[in-house]
């Protein structure tokens, strides 16, 4: 979700336009700047930056559609001088939304900014456009916010009175589902049904899968499968991002509403994802197969020493988060391009760096192998990747219906 940066700034004195990759590359700078003010690992990380990035492209967004205005605004940011720079509105949206979160790195920040200013000629356009994003990124630092209304409740680790259980809480805070929402409503707004009962045959079919395929031994697994089941672990979207955002035709105001509704839907999709998983705290694989002897299924089969592909994440299984990204994902890009690019769907791993960006034919097709590759790693049943996608696509159709739509006549 974070990128390479990019930095560079040019100024179109007569028509405002901002340069092509303005928004591509302050968001690959902010998640430069992010990285670098990232604390240590033993430090405990709270809710006060989890959406800068969201506010970041939030704030571009709106300071680029009051001066072109081609969707409805999301903070009710009015039209500003048509005429104003795009690139110095952009330019200090990002800014300021960087500067309030991460002081400090004031002086990387302050330095870049001089850099990107500098490129823009002084002209009334250039005052108008660094008005117009102080403002944008003013409204933008209120939105997204903790919802004092939300009861944080602490994890509570389940097990019968005097048994041990694995004493590492979850990676999910008490505030993980306490933001106010983007656009969903309520954390739970997209909460999917139970998964189903452990004496079922869907049930049964579906762990005989993951032990089968997920084991660190495996002897139907492929070498190409393995290879994607760590390939995909962590994603880089911003090889997709960027071909989408360099197409012909494309306007900055679109590429900052991309990002902007990226952003926004990970962020509500997030939250989703840590209610129905606290909600169900449904056990992985690894336990499940080890203690399949108990759980009153005929049909499955226990198996003491079975161990994942990969390290099973710190929090419960259903429903899978991997699927809900890669649902919630493949919908937007659908939308604001096509199912099938003519460059192909190209996304690049962190998981493994130094891999070759994969190709696919289809963003429906990527979504079904990033599910896939869960199963392949043996930490998430094939049930609970179909409910992941499931809540995935209907968040982002949820998003694209409400917020940030085409006003009438500009497409």
């Amino acid at each position: 979700m974070r990128h390479l940066l990019l930095f560079t700034a040019s100024a179109f004195l007569f028509t405002g336009s901002a340069s092509a990759d303005t928004v591509c590359e302050w968001m690959d700078f902010a998640d430069k700047i992010e990285k670098a003010a990232a604390p240590p690992p033993d430090v405990p990380i709270g809710p006060e930056h989890a959406h800068a990035q969201a506010q970041v492209a939030l704030a571009m967004f709106e300071a680029l559609n009051a001066i072109d205005r081609r969707y409805e605004p999301y903070l009710k940011l009015p039209a500003g001088d048509p005429k104003a720079s795009q690139d110095a509105a952009a330019t200090t949206a990002a800014y300021k939304i960087l500067l309030d979160h991460y002081p400090g790195q004031k002086s990387a920040l302050e330095e870049s900014y001089t850099i990107a200013m500098d490129a823009i000629a002084d002209s009334p356009a250039k005052v108008a456009g660094k008005s117009l994003g102080e403002r944008a990124a003013a409204a933008a630092l209120k939105a997204g916010l903790i919802d004092p209304a939300v009861t944080q409740q602490p994890y509570r680790p389940v097990a019968p009175a005097g048994v041990w259980v694995p004493t590492t809480l979850p990676v999910f805070q008490p505030w993980s589902t306490a933001f106010k929402p983007w656009f969903i409503g309520s954390a739970n707004a997209f909460r999917p049904a139970p998964p189903p009962p452990v004496t079922s045959k869907r049930y049964a079919h579906d762990l005989a899968e993951v032990q089968r395929l997920g084991g660190k031994v495996s002897k139907e697994r492929s070498a190409h499968q393995t290879l994607m089941a760590r390939y995909r672990i962590t994603p880089d979207m911003m090889p997709a991002l960027r071909l989408i955002a360099d197409q012909k035709g494309r306007r900055a105001v679109d590429n900052a509403r991309l990002f902007a509704l990226y952003q926004m839907i990970g962020d509500d999709a997030g939250m989703a994802m840590a209610d129905a998983k606290l909600h169900y705290n449904y056990w992985r694989p690894i336990t499940a197969i080890r203690n399949a002897a108990e759980d009153g299924n005929p049909a499955t089969q226990a198996d003491p020493s079975w161990e994942p592909l990969i390290r099973t994440p710190n929090h419960p299984e259903y429903p899978c988060g991997h699927c809900i990204f890669a649902g919630a994902t493949a919908e937007l890009m659908k939308s604001v391009d096509a199912d099938s690019p003519a460059w192909g769907v190209r996304v690049a791993s962190r998981s493994i760096p130094t891999a070759a960006i994969q190709v696919l034919p289809s963003w429906d097709k990527w979504a079904e192998e990033v599910n896939l590759s869960r199963t392949l790693g043996g930490v998430h049943y094939r049930f609970s990747n179909e409910a992941g996608e499931d809540m995935g696509r209907k968040i982002t159709r949820q998003a694209l219906a409400t917020i940030m739509r085409p006003l009438p006549g500009t497409r």
